[in-house]
């Protein structure tokens, strides 16, 4: 057999244990039960928005005035 052949098979090899071990990894973690609420990224949960700071003159539509009425125009 020529060295090509036995790469091949010593890779496929390695590839086969390879998934048999994180196969047999990860069914012991989802054995355990994690049926908590919690999503185990950490860290405090902030919903607010962040606050930018526009240049001036900028405004958010969410702050320009709700009353304003658009002028006439005149042709």
């Amino acid at each position: 057999m020529s060295s090509l052949v036995i790469d091949l098979i010593l890779c496929g090899l390695a590839y086969v244990i390879l998934i048999y071990v994180m196969a047999t990894m990860t069914k012991n973690s989802l054995r355990k039960g994690n049926n908590s609420p919690d999503d185990g990224d950490g860290g405090v949960e902030d919903f607010t928005p962040p606050k930018i700071d526009l240049p001036p003159g900028v405004q958010w539509p969410s702050d320009s005035p709700k009353s304003r009425v658009p002028e006439p125009v005149e042709f």
